[in-house]
């Protein structure tokens, strides 16, 4: 099971487990518990590298001995008893109790390391004093916490997994993914713990490209909930900088479970306690004083490289009463609205080269009084160096339109670019989600602050000036699509109008000389299409086969590169780096070809790289013959009403069954489909004779056929009707159908027999590859659908001009002309039924003046 089943399996069963409990809250529980089972199994981790074994721990893992106790809180910070240990917990079975829990959590704080009281102080406090909430006796909270501690325990913590390396991925991937599901499902509540994932990803890689060439950082969150958006940064930074030692985290969240959310997640992504401060408290209250220990009267301001934050949006706060140094040079925040409190919090605690992205809803950018005067001051002072508009509807629990404002203490420039970024998503659900290729357009537009129509532009101070420092997006970048419009004269006559046409310059350019093939002048401002089959004549021309070989020729050898790049030597690619590289050669491949979107290319590359990431990540854990490895195939199935997991076959660890088959089983696989061909066409030809039968045959057929009347029954019930009814059209139908339902049953039989004949082949032929068929497959598996996708996107093109090319022959193919024939000839056929009537002579009269109105007279 890899870490994605593993996450969506424990996420299932969690959801389910958590009945009436609000996502908000249960996500404490569960996560409290992954976080415990984290540091017990670090400890037995740390023990065992000292030579310790489990009778060891037994006996002398305990309070009583002073000097194991400090041995332990020396190498880790913290220290655990043996009966407090999970391990221990789940060996006691169902002597287990939910006192065993509140013991431990009791001892933990009790028993940390003075030296690491800032990280692990109290950082149960939350689980400890919720276990309440898990029933209303002992024992449904100890059934209840039993049900969670079974639930996580195949979660790996360590820093090995099967023998091998693999520090903290499975964990993190697991964590975050945990996070991500409970605030989905907590509603407005979500905002207070969680930044979605997409959007920590784009505010890091602005951030890690400002801060990329720095030997140590200091990154700092005022407003960190889980920590997620801080531990997202940290990741980007430390790809550029090859050490993630080098990077100290500061974290201040308001809520104290939310606060210690932040903690464990910080500690369980490896990050060293030294390299973490955390606080408790309220930021814009109580500012981030840094006093020495047993100096209170010292006072240091903290400054960092790199602010992030997603505060909550426009909440009420309590200006300071005297001068505060966040805001003396900008002004103070209306009491109704503290959005840009946090802003200037955040900027002040910027170091002069530093670097800050702050989420903010998009009225920040236009409203007036005391924010209209703080705005003014940022764009005066030049501190605005970036505005983001985000998608609607992105955020867990609002629908609000956001913003990621990015802002800089010391600039030499003093223009201020304007992104809108508002129409680039996927829509999931009920909410909208950024695509990877969207992170990627956004940041490439960051980094290179280039105009690009519709999607940005780089605005001057003095425009800004002169519209009273409004930022409001649309004042300066259009995205609106444009608003259609209508030829009278083709409308009235027919044609497609040369100024539409025009329109689509972009394909024109790219195929020059297609536009004069395609159409023929109809009059001085509109055209006629010169084809009768546009998409038969588009695919068939030469200018439009010239566009796909030169498209071809770009990547002719591209198969090779990608297969040297990424299976050659699997076990050495860097997959922190590697997508980015193939992204790279395929943009340089890209450039100057007109029409594909480069980041259409990337998503391509992004839609297989978690595949890729994590089989590249097996293999290099595990080694080269893990591609050789075979599973049992879990599934839940109900067993004395419980739910029991049994096999049911196999699955290979690196290669599905199905892509085994189509590559190196294929008279097998093709003789099991000759079969399932067979059944369906026997299928249908019983079909076929129910719905010929009359329904007075229906009524003969009797218990022959289903209840609802629309299939045949079981074989023995066909058959018994059929020797009634012999010597009858009707018997001779159902005997029919006994021959066939009875070649249905040994086709079925057989089918059977040859699946699992094909399955037990398949597992047979994983567990014999060759290292070379094994790079064969990986190639198959990996690169052959993005080489396949790609290929794709140039047919996709070419087919989009076709579809815009037919709505705009139909947009005219009927025209005014048209309609009025076809209003006269209504008139007249109406006018020509109403002569055929008879009546009074006032009846006659009233007719002969509605046929005159209807233009069709007395003789009509």
């Amino acid at each position: 099971m890899n870490k994605q089943q593993l996450a969506a399996k424990i996420w299932a069963s969690a959801n389910q487990m958590r009945s009436k409990i609000d996502a908000s809250e249960y996500k404490d529980y569960i996560l409290g518990f992954i976080f415990y089972k984290f540091l017990s199994e670090k400890e037995e981790e740390f023990l065992s590298a000292n030579n310790w074994n489990r009778a060891d721990a037994i006996a002398y893992l305990n309070e009583d001995s002073q000097e194991v106790v400090e041995f332990v809180q020396r190498g880790i910070g913290y220290f655990i008893a043996y009966d407090n240990l999970y391990s221990a917990w789940l060996e006691r079975g169902k002597d287990f109790d939910v006192s065993n829990v509140t013991d431990a959590l009791s001892a933990f704080d009790r028993l940390v390391n003075p030296s690491h009281r800032h990280v692990f102080e109290k950082i149960f406090d939350t689980l400890e004093t919720g276990l309440s909430k898990l029933g209303d006796t002992s024992g449904a909270r100890t059934k209840a916490i039993s049900g969670l501690l079974q639930l996580i325990k195949d979660i790996p913590m360590d820093a090995k997994q099967n023998g091998c390396k693999a520090r903290y991925d499975v964990l993190g991937y697991i964590y975050e993914y945990l996070i991500g599901n409970f605030a989905e499902n907590a509603g407005k509540k979500a905002g207070e713990f969680y930044t979605p994932h997409e959007v920590s990803l784009l505010i890091s890689e602005i951030v890690a490209h400002h801060l990329e060439n720095r030997q140590t950082i200091k990154i700092y969150d005022p407003t960190s909930g889980s920590g997620s958006l801080l531990i997202n940064i940290g990741q980007a930074v430390s790809r550029h900088m090859g050490n993630k030692g080098s990077i100290k985290y500061y974290a201040q969240e308001l809520k104290e479970n939310t606060y210690n959310l932040t903690r464990m997640n910080l500690v369980m992504r490896g990050i060293l306690p030294d390299n973490i401060v955390a606080r408790n408290g309220d930021t814009l209250a109580d500012d981030w004083p840094w006093f020495e220990e047993g100096k209170p009267e010292t006072y240091k301001p903290l400054f960092v490289d790199a602010v992030v934050s997603n505060p909550p949006y426009s909440q009420h706060w309590d200006p300071p009463s005297g001068p505060d140094p966040r805001f003396d040079d900008y002004g103070v925040a209306p009491k109704s609205k503290a959005d840009y409190a946090f802003l200037l919090h955040d900027l002040y605690h910027l170091q002069l080269d530093g670097i800050m992205c702050i989420v903010l809803p998009h009225g920040v950018l236009f409203r007036g009084g005391q924010e209209g005067n703080i705005r003014r001051n940022l764009i005066e002072r030049d501190n605005i160096d970036t505005i983001i508009g985000l998608p609607p509807n992105i955020f867990f629990g609002t629908g609000i339109p956001t913003i990621v404002m990015v802002l800089r203490k010391h600039r030499s420039a003093s223009d201020v670019l304007i992104i809108d970024a508002s129409k680039g998503f996927i829509k999931e659900g009920t909410s909208n989600k950024l695509r990877v290729c969207d992170i990627k357009k956004i940041v490439d537009a960051y980094i290179t602050r280039k105009n690009m129509s519709g999607f940005c532009r780089v605005v001057s101070k003095e425009e800004i000036r002169s519209n009273d420092y409004n930022l409001n997006i649309p004042r300066y970048v259009d995205s609106s699509e444009p608003t259609e419009k209508w030829d009278i004269y083709a409308t009235m006559f027919g044609g497609i109008p040369i100024s539409e046409i025009d329109l689509l310059d972009t394909y024109w350019d790219a195929l020059p000389g297609l536009r004069e093939q395609l159409f023929h002048p109809k009059s001085a401002t509109t055209c006629e299409l010169a084809c009768s089959d546009l998409k038969a004549f588009i695919s068939s021309n030469s200018i439009v086969k010239g566009f796909f070989d030169s498209y071809k020729e770009r990547f002719k050898d591209f198969s090779a590169w990608l297969y040297e790049e990424l299976v050659d030597e699997c076990t050495l690619v860097n997959r922190n780096t590697e997508e980015d590289k193939i992204a790279q050669e395929v943009f340089h491949r890209l450039a100057g070809m007109p029409l594909v979107d480069p980041y259409e290319a990337y998503q391509v590359i992004d839609d297989m790289w978690e595949t890729i990431a994590n089989d590249l990540e097996m293999i290099q854990t595990e080694g080269f013959e893990v591609t050789r490895q075979v599973d049992p195939n879990m599934v839940t199935k109900k067993k004395g009403g419980k739910d029991v997991e049994v096999q049911d076959g196999w699955v290979g660890r690196i290669f599905p069954f199905d892509l085994i088959q189509h590559e190196l089983l294929k008279e097998d696989l093709s003789s099991l489909e000759d079969m399932k061909s067979q059944l369906e066409a026997i299928d249908s030809e019983l079909a076929s004779l129910v719905d010929d039968m009359s329904d007075e045959d229906k009524q003969d057929a009797g218990e022959a056929l289903s209840e609802a009347g629309d299939s045949f029954a079981s074989g023995a019930k066909v058959k018994k009707k059929a020797k009634e009814l012999a010597d009858s059209p009707l018997g001779d139908t159902l005997t029919h159908a006994t021959r066939l339902i009875g070649q249905v049953s040994g086709l079925k039989k057989k089918e059977k027999q040859a699946v699992q004949k094909l399955d037990d082949k398949t597992k047979k032929t994983i567990e014999s590859l060759t290292d070379d068929a094994s790079r064969q497959l990986l190639d198959a598996k990996w690169c052959h659908p993005i080489i396949g996708s790609l290929a794709a996107l140039p047919k996709k093109e070419i087919n989009s001009l076709v579809s815009k090319l037919n709505a705009l022959s139909e947009k005219y193919a009927t025209t005014l002309s048209d309609i009025d024939a076809q209003i006269k000839d209504s008139e007249r056929s109406l006018c020509g039924m109403l002569g055929e009537l008879e009546g009074s002579e006032a009846d006659m009269a009233g007719l002969e003046k509605l046929c005159s109105l209807l233009g069709g007279g007395k003789n009509a």
